[in-house]
């Protein structure tokens, strides 16, 4: 019986915005009080590293697209690049990444709605949101993307609302009273060590490029696609981000919140009042919604691809439903992770998130290297600035972040590395066993050999 797969239905704008849903362009809000307690007021500066540190990186992962547009991400790249078990383990690590971050979009939801609703328990905002984010996702790639644009423009307009109101709040003498300063870009003050611990926590924050590419099977022309949207969306949520801290710094100057996980509302009744406020919320939860939905899409992808390959469960994560197209068995199970959003808080995911996150991007900068520089011998002018000297910043960058997470994420981290490295070696039988490996000409992409095989025969024929 022939095997269900993914279908290629996404054009670059629904990839652009499923990309941005994921980010989320008012994650910056959820975030903002945590970052700029850490980066202790300099949270700019902070953004600018994480930018810079993720664009050498996000190249990095248009290129590997180019070589391999098949569903699995870092997984995938690392794992035709370099080898297979290499490759396992970046897949069991990003995993942190993909499946966690559904149950951040509902944890940061909760964080507001329990600021409005005090009176009804966290853990039925954490039951609702989950099933409101998993049901769509369920449905349909398609269904996913048009809702996630619906959802990025209402979103992108009142982030657009928010400059207005806090440019003039400035001018009217709130905050610094200035729109000029450099307090929220560099203050002498202020470590660079603390400010790269800031960047850390921000890299959070532009993590929806590398989930562009768990959608290659699903893209149509992924080559071209998926690269151009990478950039694209990579830009757009930067100048986003990076506008949005600096506003906010000089409206509320300072890094003292009583709950720092809601300090952005605060921010939002000082240029608004209670009517902003309102907004705020819904802008929030909106943003949330899509962005939990876009979550799941791609880390449904991620364990579908090592589903796929056997080294997970292959009747459950490998399995596509055969009407929705969809990898129905991985989104119920990355769901139920979410739920453990009712024992964990917002700070401790996002922690955790980013190690997995830095741990793909060093891979996939380093994949760059071996499959183009070293495996196919790139090695012009141009070639090694491309596939050597780029990607070696990219990794140098995302590296030296790596080294400012706190203790407590790299300790999680590194148990649940140290598992992955177990099961590694059980399904090896301690490196004597190859991990089994899906076959990508054959498989993913035979309508290109019937393409080729029906422009030989036209060819034919007109010599004929």
């Amino acid at each position: 019986m022939e095997r269900n797969k993914l279908v290629r239905t996404l054009t670059l704008s629904q990839v652009v915005f499923l990309g941005i849903a994921w980010n989320n362009p008012m994650v910056f809000f959820n975030t903002y009080g945590i970052a700029t307690v850490t980066s202790h007021g300099v949270i700019t500066g902070a953004y600018i590293i994480a930018f810079l540190a993720i664009l050498f990186t996000a190249l990095s992962y248009g290129k590997m697209a180019k070589a391999y547009p098949i569903s699995g991400s870092a997984y995938t790249f690392t794992q035709k690049s370099i080898n297979s078990e290499v490759g396992f383990l970046v897949g069991w690590t990003i995993m942190l990444d993909y499946i966690l971050t559904p149950m951040v979009t509902c944890l940061m939801s909760t964080v507001f709605l329990n600021a409005v609703f005090p009176g009804i328990p966290h853990y039925v905002w954490i039951i609702l949101l989950t099933a409101i984010i998993v049901v769509p996702s369920i449905l349909g790639v398609t269904i996913s993307a048009s809702t996630s644009k619906i959802f990025v423009i209402a979103q992108i307009i009142f982030v657009c609302f928010f400059w207005i109101l806090t440019v003039k709040s400035l001018l009217e003498g709130v905050g610094t009273g200035t729109l000029f300063s450099s307090k929220p870009l560099f203050n002498s003050d202020v470590d660079l060590s603390v400010i790269l611990a800031g960047a850390s926590i921000l890299c959070f924050s532009f993590l929806g490029f590398d989930s562009l590419t768990t959608l290659s099977e699903e893209t149509i022309n992924p080559e071209k696609t998926i690269p151009k949207a990478i950039i694209i969306m990579l830009l757009f949520t930067g100048v986003l981000y990076i506008g949005s801290s600096y506003l906010a710094q000089l409206v509320q100057p300072g890094f003292s919140f009583e709950h720092p996980d809601s300090a952005s509302m605060g921010i939002a009744i000082l240029v608004g009042g209670n009517v902003f406020k309102s907004l705020f919320i819904t802008g929030v939860i909106v943003g949330n919604f899509s962005s939990g939905v876009a979550a799941i899409t791609s880390a449904s992808r991620v364990l579908y691809a090592m589903g796929r390959d056997s080294v997970l469960p292959k009747n459950l994560f490998g399995y596509i439903h055969p009407k929705f197209n969809t990898p129905l068995y991985g989104i119920i199970v990355i769901g139920t992770v979410s739920l453990l959003g009712i024992l964990l808080t917002l700070e401790q995911v996002i922690k955790f998130i980013n190690f997995g996150g830095l741990i793909a991007f060093t891979s996939v900068n380093l994949s760059v290297i071996a499959h183009y520089f070293i495996r196919n011998q790139k090695r012009s002018f141009n070639d090694c600035i491309r596939y050597l000297f780029l990607p070696l910043i990219g990794a140098a960058f995302t590296m030296w972040l790596w080294s400012y997470l706190e203790i407590g994420a790299l300790i999680l981290g590194g148990i649940w590395v140290a598992c992955g490295l177990a099961y590694l070696l059980y399904m090896t039988k301690f490196f004597r066993k190859p991990l089994p490996e899906f076959h990508f000409d054959e498989e993913i992409i035979p309508q290109k050999v019937e393409d080729m095989n029906e422009n030989i025969l036209s060819q034919k024929v007109e010599d004929f």
